[in-house]
Parts: C-alpha cells; sequence; structure tokens
C-alpha cells in the first residue's frame, strides 16, 4: 500500500483546480477511480434515491494503512504523486488528492478499510469535514466507503440536484464509462436494491459491451487495432450500416481514463468517409495507449479533457485502426506515419487546425434511392403499372404529401406506386408500332385527366391555381414550372418538408400514430435514456409511443404514419440527444424541433426518383398554398425568374 502524504505547496500549487463536487455521480466517479487506482478486480456501487441519501463503494483493493485514513481526507493529500516531476507522467486516474477531501466536506462518510498487512481493518467516520470516530473494525481485505445525506449542510447546492430518477442514470453512466474502460474489473452496480449491470471482469471488451449496452448493440460493432509511432489503438466501431443520428455513442479512453477528443472524433469520421451517410455517425469504443509523458491530463477539472504532445500520431493512428477494419485487412496494422492525402484533409477540416490545399477527389457512385408511398388503412396500394400501360389514378392525389415507404419501392425508374381504390388497370390498345409514349409514361395532358381532388381544399381554392406548366426536373432535385412570363424552380424536399410540417403542426392526418408490428429496441446512453422517459407524453403528443424496456434500453411501440421504421428508430436517437441536450427549453420549442425532425425525415430527399404524373400534382398542390414560400428551416422551396431577367441575361433587352 503506497503511504498518503500530504504535498508541499509548491507540488499543490501546480495541480488544475480540481472538479467541485456537484453531484452524486462526481463522488461516484471518484470513489471508482480510486478502487482501480488500488488495484481492486471486484467493484460494487451502490446508490438510494439516485445517491443523494447514499452512495456505497466496495472494492476488494490494497485498502488504507490505519496512519494514513486521516491524510486521505486533507486537501491535497495522495499516494500517486510526491514531486513536481511526477506531474509529467501521471499513470494513475486521480492524482489531485481532493476527492475524499470535497466529499466528507458536504457529507457524512464512514469508512472501513484493511490492508493485507494489518490483523484486523479500520473504521473512520467523518461528518461535515470532522472526525467523530476512529476505532478497529472487522473487514475484509480492501476497502468499503460509504457517503451519506450529500449536501445535507449546504442546501444551496442541494436545490440544484435533478430528480431522483435523473442523479441515478447520470451516476449509471459513469459506471458505464468505467466499465468500459477496464474491462479487467468485475463492477457490479446495484440501484435501489435492484442490480442493474454486471460485467465478468474477463478483460475482454466484448464482454463489457455486451453488459453495458447488450447484445444488439454487439452485434453491430467489429474489431480494430492499429499501432505507430508509440500509439496503440484498440477496441470495436460500429458497422456502416449501424450508423446513428449523432456522436453520443463514441467512446475514447486515453491509457483507460475516458475522455473527450475532437482528434479522435476526426479521424474516426474521416475513416468513414464514403461508408455512411452525410449527417450519420459511427459508434465506437476505443481504448488509447500513448506513453504518459507524451500526455498531459493535468488541464481539466473533471479531467476528461487532455493534451497530446503529437496531434498527427493520435489521428493517424485512430484513423488507420478504423480504415483497416471497415476494410477487412488486417495485414496493414502497423501503417506508415505518413497519412493519404484524403485524412490530412480531413483532419484539417473536421479539427479546424487550418485549410489546407484543396484537393479534388472523385465520390464513389450513389445507390439510386428507392421511390415509395405511404399509405393508411384505408387505402390499398395497387401494383407497380407494367411499361406501356397507363398508370392507375390514386382516388386522392393529396396523398403525395404523406409519401414513402421502402417497402413499396419499385425496381425501376419506370414503375410507379399510387394509393387508390382496388380497380383494374386500363390496357392501352393494341399497335402494330411502338410509340415513345408506351416505353416512357409521361404526364397526363390536362384535357385527359380530371382535377385532382384534394380533400382539404374547397373548389374556390383550387380556381386559384395559375395556369403552369412543367418544364422538367433538373437533378432529380429541382422542378422547372413556367406560369405566365414567368419561370418557377421549386426544391422539391424543401418544399414536401414545409408540406409535412404543416399538416403536423395542424394535426391532421400526419400526425396520425402507426402502431408498429413488433416494437423496436433502442440502445441508447444513460442520460439519453432519461431524457426519453422524462418526456415519453410529449413523444407521445408528436406521435411516438416509448417503454421502458430496461436499464439503457427504450422500446419503440409506434411512430407517426409518415415515417417508416427505420426512419422511426433513427428519428428517436436523433430526438434522444435532443431532448438530453435541451432540458431547459420551452415545451412548444421542443414540439416544434420535434415536428421539423419528422417532416425532414419523412419528406422526399433530393435525388428521388419522382413520376412526371407526382410531379404535376406535387406542383399543383404546392402552387394552392400561398403560404408555403420557406421550409421549416427558413430556406425557400422556390425562386422566381422572369422573362425579362432571361432576356436581359441574353441581352434580348
Amino acid at each position: 500500500m503506497p503511504k498518503i502524504i500530504r504535498l508541499p505547496k509548491s507540488v499543490a500549487d501546480l495541480i488544475a483546480a480540481g472538479e467541485v463536487v456537484e453531484r452524486p455521480s462526481s463522488v461516484v466517479k471518484e470513489l471508482l477511480e480510486n478502487s482501480i487506482d488500488a488495484g481492486a478486480k471486484k467493484i460494487t456501487v451502490e446508490i438510494r434515491r439516485g445517491g443523494i441519501q447514499f452512495i456505497r463503494v466496495t472494492d476488494d483493493g490494497c485498502g488504507i494503512a490505519r496512519e494514513d485514513i486521516r491524510n486521505a481526507f486533507v486537501s491535497h493529500a495522495t499516494s500517486k504523486v510526491h514531486a513536481e516531476e511526477d506531474l509529467d507522467r501521471i499513470g494513475t486516474l486521480g492524482f489531485r488528492g481532493e476527492a475524499l477531501a470535497s466529499a466528507a466536506a458536504v457529507s457524512r462518510i464512514e469508512i472501513m478499510t484493511r490492508t493485507p498487512e494489518e490483523a484486523v481493518g479500520t473504521r473512520y467516520c467523518i461528518e461535515g469535514g470532522e472526525e467523530t470516530l476512529l476505532d478497529d473494525a472487522g473487514c475484509p481485505f480492501g476497502t468499503t466507503l460509504i457517503v451519506r445525506d450529500l449536501f445535507y449542510n449546504t442546501p444551496a447546492r442541494m436545490k440544484f440536484l435533478k430528480k431522483d430518477v435523473t442523479e441515478a442514470n447520470s451516476v449509471a453512466g459513469v459506471v458505464d464509462r468505467i466499465a468500459l474502460s477496464h474491462p479487467e474489473v468485475s463492477i457490479r452496480f446495484i440501484r435501489e436494491d435492484k442490480q442493474t449491470l454486471l460485467t465478468p471482469g474477463d478483460g475482454k471488451l466484448e464482454s463489457a459491451v455486451y453488459a453495458v449496452f447488450g447484445r444488439d448493440f454487439l452485434q453491430d460493432m467489429i474489431p480494430a487495432s492499429s499501432s505507430c509511432d508509440g500509439v496503440t489503438v484498440d477496441g470495436l466501431i460500429s458497422k456502416p450500416s449501424a450508423a446513428r443520428p449523432n456522436r453520443s455513442m463514441q467512446f475514447f479512453f486515453l491509457n483507460g481514463r475516458f475522455i473527450k477528443t475532437g482528434t479522435g472524433s476526426a479521424a474516426l469520421s474521416e475513416a468513414y468517409r464514403h461508408a455512411i451517410m452525410a449527417g450519420k455517425f459511427p459508434s465506437c469504443v476505443l481504448n488509447i495507449t500513448v506513453p504518459n509523458f507524451l500526455v498531459d491530463v493535468n488541464v481539466h477539472p473533471a479531467k476528461v479533457e487532455v493534451r497530446f504532445a503529437n496531434e498527427k500520431a493520435i489521428f493517424n493512428a485512430v484513423y488507420y485502426a478504423v480504415k483497416n477494419a471497415l476494410e477487412g485487412d488486417h495485414s496493414k496494422a502497423h501503417m506508415p506515419l505518413r497519412p493519404s492525402a484524403k485524412a490530412v484533409r480531413g483532419y484539417y477540416e473536421l479539427t479546424g487546425a487550418g485549410q489546407p490545399e484543396q484537393m479534388g477527389l472523385r465520390d464513389l457512385p450513389k445507390k439510386r434511392p428507392d421511390f415509395f408511398v405511404h399509405t393508411s388503412d384505408a387505402s390499398t396500394v395497387t401494383d407497380p403499372a407494367p411499361a406501356g400501360k397507363k398508370p392507375v389514378e390514386p382516388a386522392d392525389t393529396s396523398a403525395f404529401v404523406q409519401m414513402r415507404s421502402p417497402a413499396m419501392a419499385p425496381q425501376t425508374d419506370d414503375e410507379f406506386a399510387f394509393l387508390a381504390q382496388p380497380t383494374e388497370p386500363e390496357t392501352p390498345p393494341k399497335t402494330d408500332s411502338l410509340s415513345l409514349s408506351q416505353e416512357t409514361p409521361s404526364a397526363p395532358n390536362k384535357e385527359d385527366v380530371p382535377e385532382p381532388a384534394f380533400s382539404e381544399e374547397s373548389a374556390s381554392d383550387a380556381a386559384q391555381v395559375p395556369d403552369f406548366r412543367i418544364i422538367g426536373e433538373a437533378f432529380r432535385t429541382y422542378i422547372f414550372v413556367e406560369t405566365g412570363d414567368k419561370i418557377w424552380i421549386i426544391d422539391k424536399h424543401a418544399a414536401h418538408e414545409r408540406m409535412l410540417y404543416d399538416q403536423l403542426r395542424s394535426g391532421t392526418d400526419g400526425k396520425a400514430t402507426q402502431m408498429l408490428l413488433a416494437p423496436i429496441p433502442v440502445t441508447l446512453r444513460k442520460e439519453e435514456y432519461d431524457a426519453v422517459l422524462q418526456n415519453a407524453e410529449l413523444l407521445a403528443d408528436t406521435g411516438f409511443l416509448v417503454e421502458d424496456f430496461g436499464t439503457g434500453t427504450i422500446a419503440l411501440t409506434a411512430c407517426p404514419i409518415l415515417l417508416d421504421a427505420a426512419q422511426a428508430k433513427e428519428a428517436l436517437e436523433e430526438l434522444a440527444g435532443y431532448l438530453c441536450r435541451s432540458t431547459q427549453q420551452l415545451l412548444s420549442d421542443k414540439m416544434d424541433w420535434i415536428y421539423h425532425n419528422t417532416a425532414c425525415r419523412a419528406a422526399i430527399k433530393g435525388g428521388d426518383f419522382t413520376s412526371e404524373y407526382e410531379l404535376q400534382a406535387f406542383t399543383e398542390k404546392l402552387l394552392s398554398m400561398p403560404d408555403i414560400r420557406t421550409c421549416p428551416h427558413g430556406r425557400p422551396v422556390m425562386i422566381e425568374m422572369t422573362r425579362r431577367e432571361m432576356e436581359k441575361s441574353f441581352g434580348r433587352v
């Protein structure tokens, strides 16, 4: 057992200010780190009332000698740092000697400890920083520390604590991160007399991930490892198909310590470039190992931010570990130090370290997105019309505003799916010669097709739609419409998004909820999990029905009818991150954000195929709604170009 000494003032002044104990999770974090530094192989954490009333941490570490027990609760007393040069090579999780002193000042603490050299243990009690008992105790090797009535003597801090369940989930998040960073330690977490976590402590990261996040999350992970320039990276990364809408499931550890690193995130994102969609983020549990003298951990109160002596080496190690894992080529585990031009560019773009020379890189070919149509219980989907046949007209073309379900995707760009009552498709008359209209369906003429019947519009409203002619569509994103002496250029995604957004806000059919055939489990961080459960009523009002599926997992049982199952899961993951960040926002603002998010996901995307008939119906619907001129994000849905402006551009006037 290393001896605890009080640091001289010259050394204590060099230590960055430690984190003030502001909530139960702060205490649990410090106690867990002390147990790991003591060499514990089994640790039990128990809390009640979110840790406000009771915290107990038991370990089988080396214990504290009786002559050192008082020093353990003195500020800047530690066994991990002795001289100024020790601060340059810190290899332990704790080193400041402030945790126990800070906790003892605002709570009632009881500690029972015994070292292997002692025949009898020691019991020590301290309340509000004042010693009340020091006596013999019968106890096993190791340490048991109990914290009661946190902030009992500081009511100003007590009133800023959150609900018990919120504080408990914050503690659970700390325990999860410690369990992931030290799979060689068996960690048991007991919450309100119920065990919610038990890691085997077998040294395998996969076992720890399974215990913390469950089987479904682990099945989407693949191993990754690399070593270069003295930096080693190993752990697990998610498959490209399991990308998430935010970075909340990215865990980086430095020498067994949880950290937040922009360099690691930048390298991870760069390695996944062209492997996942834009706006999606991978998950990871990666441990970075570097020599202690190449990193400074004495820069942040909570020690979650560090400074590297060589940021480039960290970027390279993470980048190549992830890239090799994605390519499945483990023969390149040890890569050269010089990264590719693409890697360098990604590093500077994502970290903001500078703007390198622009390089033209060819993008990978994009897969053609599926075209789909949403249905409701009152409608029936017909089979796609074969080539050369006139597609069946929908009974209500306003259903276009509720479109798209991947299950209805046609197999070719010439196939269409519409909402209609069951009816036999019309068969065109036989002819001996082929015509263009038989090979490529075109938009029906207004003389041949009755006006679309939008159920929400009266006849007088429909008459206000100006005469227009669709010239065509550019890049499968912009619709060119001629009306009078003007040309309108419509962004179909922005326009459709605004239609759905207005529909959700007004409480019409778009807000209807559809029950899922089977509940979808969604794995979240403990803080996000708590935020979702606290806002369950808000989510229900916006079409998402959620249930508690066990600690850290939410069961999604229903979603807005505008979304399919895959979109609903991604939407809930993004909503969880938003609700976790936006605890102070008004309820109306939260609902508005959810409507934005839902409408954006459900809207037709730029690049999606749209038939000529649908373009016709969509344009007519849009022009009949003069209030829709910007999307929910404020971007214009259409821009106008007059004939005179065009003629001036060509020098005609």
